[in-house]
């Protein structure tokens, strides 16, 4: 069984599942990215969380660098947590996810579609060879070490 914690695995993907491996953090980033929400009360509200999980996923991402909190005036209302850039790059995750689901989860079709808001056409993710420009299928895909992977002497 997997811990909470993957420091003894030097994996990209497994380090992002520190910070964003557990269901209601990816839920989070996407009422965040995609439906503008930012305060505590309307992620409650919209997931229907639990306070205590709900702030310590908020808290996480702010140590995690993910979100910061945007300063308040003296006595205003709760405050807004604002997604960082690091934040932001989780959009073709969620995206990813999202097609994921409405491939093999929803049945009556995607409940979400996404747009590009400068034509409004609709965006999909793709896996494209940086050589030589061809879409690449799952079942072409290698992995191979890379200049972060530990050398054996």
């Amino acid at each position: 069984m997997l811990g909470r914690t993957y420091e003894n695995q030097n994996c990209s993907a497994a380090r992002a599942l520190e910070v964003v491996g557990e269901r209601w953090s990816l839920l989070i980033l996407r009422d965040a990215l995609f439906r503008g929400m930012a305060r505590f009360t309307e992620f409650q509200r919209s997931l229907g969380i639990a306070p205590n999980v709900l702030s310590a996923r908020l808290q996480s991402f702010l140590k995690a660098g993910v979100m910061e909190l945007e300063p308040t005036k003296e006595g205003s209302e709760q405050p807004r947590y604002r997604l960082t850039e690091k934040g932001r790059d989780l959009a073709p995750v969620v995206v990813a996810l999202t097609a994921w689901g409405d491939r093999w989860s929803a049945p009556g079709g995607p409940p979400v579609l996404f747009g590009h808001a400068g034509c409004d056409g609709q965006v999909s993710l793709a896996l494209v060879c940086d050589r030589c420009g061809s879409y690449a299928e799952a079942t072409d895909l290698q992995a191979r070490p890379g200049p972060g992977a530990q050398r054996k002497a």
